[in-house]
């Protein structure tokens, strides 16, 4: 499954800075072989696990998080940039491997104590989950699990999240920048 899911995913080089090498998942979700495999992989790693909602990251984990939510038949929540989402929000900057940004997340689209997937397409430097799942506490979900398509173990992103206290799946990783 890993390297079925790998061989369908596409490295850019220099994107979006010269030495980054981008792992592009579009060419992953334009197969629908490819899609049905990766989403399939996520409904079968979550479907017996409580899960009250599923978060997605802006922007690619809307396409994961909005898929696997309708399999699960939970909620969908978006995590989004700054300014993008139009009710009463909290912010969180970050730091990721080439910059910095902000997220937000409305305050009402979470319970207290629900539990909460949180999904996007890869694991660098873990600065984007990891904001995330801060945005998430402190509107009183509860992580469950992060889940990701593309995990870059070099970066350290995953031994971050460990670090914090979360757990997290990857379908698969590459090596190098």
């Amino acid at each position: 499954m890993s390297e079925v899911i790998k061989q369908k995913i596409r490295t850019i080089p220099n994107f979006p800075k010269k030495g980054i090498m981008f792992r592009d998942i579009t060419s992953l979700l334009q197969d629908p072989v490819g899609l049905k495999i990766c989403i399939d992989d996520f409904y079968k790693k979550y479907k017996n696990m409580t899960i009250d909602v599923v978060v997605g990251i802006d922007s690619r984990g809307f396409i994961l998080g909005g898929a696997l939510a309708y399999l699960l038949g939970k909620g969908f929540v978006p995590v989004r940039k700054k300014g993008k989402l139009p009710g009463k929000t909290i912010s969180e900057s970050y730091d990721l491997e080439y910059g910095s940004a902000t997220l937000e997340i409305h305050t009402d689209s979470i319970k207290k104590g629900e539990r909460v997937l949180i999904i996007d397409d890869l694991l660098a430097t873990g600065g984007t989950a990891l904001c995330t799942a801060s945005l998430v506490r402190k509107i009183g979900g509860n992580i469950v699990e992060l889940a990701f398509i593309v995990d870059l173990p070099e970066l350290k992103g995953g031994e971050k999240l460990k670090e914090a206290g979360y757990k997290y799946y990857a379908q698969t990783e590459f090596e190098g920048e």
